[in-house]
């Protein structure tokens, strides 16, 4: 499996057309999944486009211990820039990024100096340069928006090229166009099967056995969260004390747990395989906001499915398009319904149900066919940016109102990240 990673490149080699070929990306943390949900997403989408040719730098302020909780080294397909948390520091970070970038991109939530990027990338377009806004939490950004008319954001998103997101689907897609987006798609999280894989398998993430469990939970503390991870885990702890419960991430206070729930604290990515197969069931609970636009799978869905895991997940819009309920994941709608589905669980159906789930997420929902899906979108805009060649960079303009017959995006069916087969489906013309 530690050859994974080296195969995909060589057969993804460099595209004959090479156009665009540098991307800076302004995100959290590349190297840093500490308090930092987005890392896998990043590492697997960008790896996969280094892989297809793309030379990837990820610029990263030094913010929030990240640094310190490092848990991989700056990968070899990409160079990783961690610059001061200053605004000196992330000034000049821009200004290096967009002396050598084709593409430029402001990822949601870097955590400092947001609002600045945001706006100064903003200012960056036009010419043959492509800039994007990738949003790695929609959900809670355009919540954000609808409550604050005078959010900056608004603003300055018809400056941005695209809009790219990594869940939400067909409301997220609508919501951005509503607010003057010239374009937006979701890339989904995905499987990078070179990290997330059976233990049994063995390579780099076949760590020590861990002691068995009959459900799972990874995730920090998150206000939006807390009261569903109580109906979906900690209620049905206590229901069930004769069964066994392990809690990782960050943020959860020990003293408060059920006496048979086991707290491992923060799990480093190495880890997670061998945790999740030592678990009868793995357990995804959805934000609030993320459950209310639907179409959002979290990191740990892909990762547990790559491990060969059985997934139980709260019941949310648009499961079904990754994921069969009652073959590749069980779906509850309360914690009643967890509590049954692990009363009627043996070893063999979890097995049986995990094996189905990798097979599809290996099938469909790969990071290589995300990043196909990113490269027809990025030459798309680069080509129409090499077309303004000499134009002077974009202003700021109001939301333009949506078109009255413009049609809804669907959810996503079970090929939504195949590659796209025209250049205007890459941009979400007509859909």
């Amino acid at each position: 499996m530690s050859d994974a990673r080296t195969e995909r490149e060589s057969e993804n080699a460099a595209p004959q057309d090479a156009l665009p070929g540098r991307i800076a990306f302004f995100g959290s943390s590349l190297v840093s999944a500490y308090w930092n949900g987005a890392a896998t997403y990043y590492r697997g989408l960008l790896g996969a486009l280094a892989a297809r040719g793309y030379r990837v730098t990820f610029y990263e302020p030094d913010a929030f211990e990240r640094q310190r909780h490092r848990d991989i080294a700056d990968p070899p397909w990409a160079r990783v820039e961690v610059y001061p948390a200053t605004e000196a520091g992330v000034r000049e970070a821009l200004a290096s990024a967009s002396d050598d970038a084709d593409v430029l991109v402001k990822a949601s939530g870097v955590g400092v100096f947001d609002d600045w990027l945001e706006a100064e990338m903003a200012r960056l377009g036009g010419g043959e340069r492509v800039v994007i806004y990738w949003d790695v939490d929609a959900a809670a950004t355009l919540d954000r928006l609808a409550a604050d008319p005078l959010d900056p954001l608004r603003a300055l998103l018809p400056a941005y090229d695209a809009v790219l997101t990594y869940g939400g689907g067909a409301r997220v897609v609508e919501a951005y166009r509503a607010l003057g987006a010239r374009m937006c798609r979701a890339i989904y999280n995905a499987l990078d099967p070179s990290t997330h894989f059976p233990p049994s398998l063995g390579g780099a993430g076949a760590t020590a056995p861990r002691q068995p469990c009959d459900l799972l939970f990874l995730g920090n503390r998150l206000p939006d969260r807390e009261a569903r991870v109580e109906e979906f885990f900690f209620a049905v702890a206590r229901r069930m004390p004769d069964r066994t419960f392990v809690l990782g991430g960050s943020g959860w206070d020990p003293s408060t747990l059920p006496a048979n729930v086991r707290y491992v604290g923060h799990v480093f990515t190495a880890d997670h395989n061998v945790l999740n197969a030592s678990a009868l069931a793995v357990l995804n609970v959805h934000r609030d906001s993320m459950a209310r636009y639907g179409a959002s799978p979290a990191t740990r869905l892909f990762e547990a499915a790559g491990a060969g895991s059985c997934l139980i997940t709260d019941a949310c819009d648009g499961i079904e398009a990754f994921l069969r309920p009652g073959r590749e994941i069980l779906v509850a709608r309360d914690g009643r319904e967890v509590e049954r589905h692990l009363r009627d669980l043996s070893p063999a159906r979890a097995a049986q149900i995990g094996g189905h789930a990798r097979r599809r997420i290996l099938a469909w929902h790969t990071y290589d066919r995300r990043a196909a899906d990113v490269d027809l979108i990025l030459r798309a805009l680069r080509r129409t940016a090499v077309g303004n060649r000499g134009a002077p960079p974009r202003a700021a303009e109001p939301p333009p109102p949506p078109p009255p017959d413009e049609r809804r995006e669907p959810l996503p069916g079970p090929i939504i990240d195949s590659a796209l087969a025209t250049t205007g489906q890459a941009l979400g013309v007509g859909t």
